[in-house]
């Protein structure tokens, strides 16, 4: 059975890659585990940091024990590079765990995708800084960051 598409599908161009991370970014920030699964193969396979994720059902499983403990998470996403079916990105996203302590976590992800548009590879390497409640640079309601808040580049992350 033939997935339907998710666009935009590669190869990707400037203006379709930019739109791609984009999504993946809304996506997450609605942080809805199964729909978030939705958007990737049914077998893909992920490195995220030390462990090892193969399929929507642990990809689901993962984002939910993520969010149970990421608290308040909110996520910006900035094009890095892309050619063809692969798209780069860097990241950086403020969270707070259960304690009240505050977190800003960098990352860059590889991202390969099928013809479909499906992610079938993500390969990601974070870091987490703790910071101040007065230092957090993500100051909009939960879920989608607005169109006018400011990417990475602009506040100079």
């Amino acid at each position: 059975m033939t997935e339907p598409a998710r666009p935009p599908v590669p190869p990707f161009t400037r203006a379709s890659a930019i739109l791609k991370v984009r999504l993946a970014e809304d996506g997450w920030n609605r942080r809805d585990p199964v729909q978030v699964s939705l958007a990737y193969t049914a077998d893909s396979a992920w490195r995220n940091r030390a462990e090892f994720v193969n399929g929507r059902e642990q990809i689901a499983a993962f984002l939910s024990r993520k969010w149970a403990k990421e608290l308040d998470y909110r996520l910006i996403k900035e094009l890095w590079a892309f050619d063809g079916h692969r798209i780069a990105v860097r990241y950086a996203y403020e969270w707070h765990d259960d304690s009240g302590n505050w977190f800003r976590s960098y990352g860059n992800e590889n991202w390969e995708f099928d013809d479909n548009g499906l992610m079938a590879r993500r390969f990601a390497c974070i870091n987490d800084l703790p910071i101040q409640a007065d230092e957090r640079k993500f100051h909009w309601p939960l879920g989608r960051r607005p169109d006018d808040h400011p990417g990475l580049s602009e506040l100079g992350l």
